[in-house]
């Protein structure tokens, strides 16, 4: 594992970090510290624009589809530099972070040369249709039902079902939705991966409202919606696999990005901790210190996680990467808590809006919960981390 970076590599950060300060500084110095996913989305639109358009949207990828080829070191540095500067967080994340990802490894030609370019560039955004209301930690009980009806000219899928828990559907262009393309089928068999226009009669939404008064999450309804038949990533029936392997590349390269605005929650907190003096109580900063010594640990981890970037399997390490980090960053919200004391349970604001850090406590309620519940996540690392035997299941 390499914690140093070479002369040519300390060049790129330099480049990418003037870059992002510049460009931070300039036409969009209101986006700096924005965190909020669905704060501002047109001036978060031209930002996406702004970073396709000097290739630093997907620095990893080839250059071709909008990237720089750059090495995972380099993109180590962008990540961390990103986070640095304050830079608002991504619009576009999930195409940039899972789709696009996902097509490089399982797409066609053709489907690379469609998809990848426009996300590259900022003008197309993705939605994610995995979850359902019976089917969320047991994603395998996904029921929406696509079939294939052959036309004339061309054949298409044709979907019906409902999808909840969708981030950023309302600025979504294309959504991926793991469906049932077998009649009868059961589990992870007979599911696909398709990959299905939004923005069409068949498909409708409703916004969810969080306690936090955001509305970042959604239910998409599928009601006979349209996709091509070439709109599929492998082969009918191997969505279980390619779901599996986008979700691999959630413990990729951004998770380092992740803990960076991590460390700025932190920072903020000892800030404040220190200015209302909460930072006198010694179960406070003994507290503050632990989460300094869990960011510390999720970095290691994060790199070791990278080490086995190329092998096509999930290390042990990544098993463990998601509850780790969902337990800490639920702790964080906590403490965030305590240090404001009363004045965080408060809303200052006439739209009944809580401060950053009282968001900061609402939203990590859910931390444990979504991605796979705290206690999904030990099955999994006991059953395939650690080879353990299976839980018994009912009938």
């Amino acid at each position: 594992m390499r914690l140093r970076f070479t002369r040519e590599e300390e060049s790129f950060r330099t480049e990418a970090a003037e870059w992002l300060t510049v460009t931070l500084a300039g036409p969009f110095a209101s986006l700096r510290g924005v965190t909020g996913l669905t704060a501002r989305p047109e001036e978060r639109r031209a930002w996406e624009q702004a970073l396709g358009h000097a290739r630093w949207s997907v620095p990893g990828w080839p250059r071709e589809y909008g990237g720089r080829a750059a090495a995972l070191a380099e993109q180590v540095i962008f990540a961390e530099e990103y986070a640095r500067a304050g830079a608002p967080a991504r619009l576009g994340h999930l195409g940039v972070e899972l789709i696009g990802p996902t097509i490089l490894a399982f797409g066609t030609e053709a489907q690379k040369a469609r998809f990848l370019p426009p996300i590259a560039a900022g003008e197309e955004y993705w939605c994610q249709g995995y979850s359902e209301p019976n089917a969320g930690s047991d994603l395998s009980n996904v029921r929406t039902r696509a079939r294939l009806e052959r036309g004339a000219s061309d054949d298409t899928w044709v979907i019906d079902g409902q999808k909840t828990w969708t981030s950023l559907a309302q600025f979504a262009d294309w959504a991926f939705v793991l469906c049932r393309t077998t009649e009868g089928s059961r589990g992870r068999d007979g599911l696909s991966f398709l990959l299905v226009p939004v923005r069409q009669p068949g498909v409708s939404m409703r916004p969810i409202r969080q306690m936090t008064g955001d509305t970042e999450f959604n239910e998409l309804f599928f009601d006979g919606a349209r996709t091509g038949a070439d709109c599929i990533l492998g082969a009918p029936g191997e969505g279980w696999k390619v779901a599996m392997a986008l979700l691999n590349f959630e413990r990729g390269v951004s998770t380092l990005a992740q803990q960076m605005a991590f460390r700025g929650e932190l920072d903020r907190m000892c800030a404040l901790a220190v200015k209302n003096g909460a930072a006198r109580d010694p179960l406070i900063r003994q507290r503050l210190a632990g989460a300094h010594i869990g960011l510390r640990i999720m970095r290691v981890s994060a790199l070791r996680m990278l080490t086995d970037a190329g092998s096509g399997r999930l290390s042990r390490a990544a098993y463990t990467y998601k509850i780790f980090w969902a337990t800490w960053h639920r702790a964080l919200g906590e403490l965030a808590m305590d240090i404001q004391g009363p004045p965080g349970e408060i809303a200052p604001t006439a739209e009944y809006r809580f401060s950053e850090l009282t968001n900061l406590y609402l939203y990590t309620r859910a931390d444990t919960i979504y991605g796979g519940t705290n206690q999904i996540q030990r099955n999994l690392i006991a059953e395939r981390a650690l080879g353990l035997p299976k839980e018994p299941r009912g009938c």
